[in-house]
């Protein structure tokens, strides 16, 4: 599933078609297509994993869920969910999910949970967490209304640089360490952005798909389906804490959005 730097890295490429006047809608999706046709492109926006296009009277969400992708001036030999032509070229999203949102989107969307975005707000995001002490940490770097943007990679890299296990508990986590895992939730999601232009992302990572740990040199715990959220992990016993005990992680609260 593509995560909150690479939906920026979309948007990016698609600025070209930002202004120009949709001439074809068709595809798979269930929406009113013909309503599209003639509308105007006013922005492309992002949102953690929701990649947005804002047209004259309706905005659309694509969602790329787990194994969506994109082509830009090029077709798959798939049907595509929706392909959008303009005078300059062509759109085409693929096992996506498409959605029409009514109204401002500054309405629809909290910008100071997007990781990516300006309106970030780390002080509200340490508020919400201070509020749901019964989240594990490998559950709220997935909860999008936390973190909007963090997906599986984010998650495992930022709890291996902030030497907590994933299994820790949210609440226990000294004042200190709760800053410094929102802090490093941003500022790990921007080198993504980085590597992920270069092409360099893989050789970066430190724990995610990793065997070794490379502090400590010894295996990696690799579980299948860790948490509440049930996803991937990678993390070391030795170097990354537990904060809370057994009884209190079966006591674990459930995320809100952590696919979303």
């Amino acid at each position: 599933m593509p995560e909150g730097p690479s939906i920026v890295i979309l948007r990016e490429e698609v600025a070209p078609f930002t202004g120009q006047a949709i001439e074809r809608a068709e595809g798979s999706a269930k929406l009113d297509k013909a309503r599209l046709v003639g509308q105007t492109v006013r922005s492309f926006r992002s949102w953690g994993k929701h990649f947005l296009i804002e047209l004259d009277d309706v905005s659309l969400r694509i969602h790329l869920l787990l194994f969506g992708s994109y082509r830009i001036n090029e077709r798959k030999e798939s049907a595509p969910r929706l392909s959008l032509g303009f005078a300059n070229g062509e759109l085409n999203f693929y096992g996506c999910s498409v959605q029409p949102i009514e109204g401002p989107l500054d309405e629809a969307y909290d910008w100071s949970a997007d990781v990516m975005s300006d309106a970030w707000d780390g002080r509200a995001t340490l508020k919400k967490l201070r509020a749901r002490p019964r989240l594990l940490a490998c559950d709220a770097l997935l909860d999008q209304t936390l973190f909007s943007g963090s997906g599986n990679i984010i998650k495992n890299e930022v709890l291996f640089r902030t030497r907590i296990h994933p299994l820790s508990l949210t609440g226990d986590l000294p004042a200190a360490k709760l800053r410094e895992l929102v802090r490093e939730v941003r500022t790990y999601s921007f080198e993504f952005l980085q590597w992920k232009r270069e092409g360099t992302l893989k050789a970066h990572w430190l724990a995610h798909t990793k065997t070794t740990c490379p502090r400590c040199k010894i295996p990696f715990v690799k579980a299948k389906e860790l948490g509440r959220s049930k996803r991937r992990s990678f993390y070391c016993e030795r170097c990354q804490k537990r904060y809370g005990s057994d009884a209190s992680t079966q006591q674990a609260e459930q995320p809100i959005a952590e696919i979303d």
